[in-house]
């Protein structure tokens, strides 16, 4: 894991690094899909639920230490944090899913539906890192 420090990440930096994660996350998220599916045919179910369960730690670990320089406290602390980034996936998913089933019934075309898609991630990204920022890690003063 990354030394932490008490120097700030310049903006731009945390910016690159989140969508660069996010990519990552995702990624390695199909990528387990893809993996299960090829060991336990046909197994859709189980290869969504293994491919979420991998992108979220990922995510969750990369946005930890290189996003918000949190470090372990105890179990306590430790569960409520991925409890509550859970729950703010959850609230991102959401975003997503309803921006792209909205804009897909406004333009009924494959087009309309990635454009809604496309801002509901990115919109739902945005929401989460506040989200993440302000209740999950943050700085106990």
């Amino acid at each position: 894991m990354p030394e932490m420090t008490d120097v700030s990440i310049p903006r731009h930096v945390i910016f690159v690094r989140y969508v660069l994660f996010a990519v990552i996350a995702g990624v390695l998220n199909l990528a387990t899909q893809e993996l299960v599916l090829r060991v336990l045919p046909p197994s859709l179910f189980l290869s969504i639920l293994a491919g979420t369960a991998v992108g979220f730690i990922v995510k969750y670990i990369l946005d930890k230490y290189w996003i918000f320089k949190d470090r372990f406290e105890d179990r306590a602390s430790e569960t409520r944090k991925i409890a509550l980034y859970g729950a703010f996936s959850v609230v991102t998913t959401i975003i997503f899913w309803g921006m792209e089933i909205g804009f897909w019934h406004l333009g009924q075309t494959p087009e309309a539906k990635y454009i809604g898609g496309a801002l509901g991630l990115a919109i739902g990204n945005w929401v989460k890192y506040r989200l993440d920022k302000h209740y999950v890690f943050a700085r106990q003063a």
